[in-house]
């Protein structure tokens, strides 16, 4: 396997992979946006809820793809900094710290559209699955997995269809398991393994997490 057609098909692919495997009371915690046409796939075939991980990539001021680090909010808002990046950007933590607002104000934005006043699902000895189209350089599924680890899951699996080799390396600290279809070497970007790699509107996110409510 070379790549995916879309994210669609991204996600049965997941899903297939996951669906073998002997999963106690699994919940999918998708990223949004790119994250959740590919978690839907793998909470249809699992008939597991779907909820999501709000969080925000904060890029380098000229360089918004070049993550200096991610921030995810909750009762304490969490801020992960990728320290090579901000050392190599002359950025300090005041720098990204005021970056961060913006994004956080972002996140309130979205969970207003997407989640529609619904409760968070619970965690706690449950099977949490965080899915995403893709890991690069890894900040914005790092905190991730570090919010989601607070809320004491049982068991805690990143899955993903593709991501650069390193970065995955690393992360394997932070779950309990890796699922993980494709690792390129060398990697040159998650985009470059989808033919359709269109940005996911906020319409799709909406209407996709309706849809996530009638499959658990």
């Amino acid at each position: 396997m070379d790549g995916f057609l879309n994210r669609t098909e991204a996600g049965k692919a997941l899903a297939a992979e996951l669906a073998g495997r002997r999963l106690k009371d699994p919940v999918i915690l998708a990223l949004p946006r790119g994250g959740i046409p590919v978690g839907i796939e793998v909470a249809r075939e699992l008939g597991a809820p779907m909820d999501l991980v709000m969080v925000r990539k904060i890029g380098v001021p000229g360089q918004p793809e070049l993550a200096v680090a991610a921030v995810v909010n909750g009762d304490d808002s969490q801020l992960i900094i990728n320290e090579s990046i901000a050392a190599h950007a002359r950025l300090s933590r005041e720098d990204i710290e005021h970056l961060a607002k913006a994004q956080l104000d972002e996140i309130a934005r979205r969970r207003a559209i997407y989640l529609k006043g619904r409760a968070a699902v619970p965690l706690e000895g449950r099977t949490a699955i965080v899915v995403d189209d893709g890991i690069a350089t890894g900040a914005t599924m790092r905190v991730s997995l570090k919010a989601v680890r607070r809320r004491l899951p049982g068991k805690l699996i990143l899955a993903v269809p593709v991501a650069a080799p390193d970065t995955l390396g690393a992360l394997r600290e932070e779950v309990d398991e890796v699922v993980c279809l494709l690792e390129p070497q060398p990697f040159f970007g998650v985009g470059a393994h989808y033919a359709d790699f269109s940005q996911t509107s906020d319409d799709e996110v909406a209407r996709l997490m309706d849809e996530a409510d009638d499959l658990s």
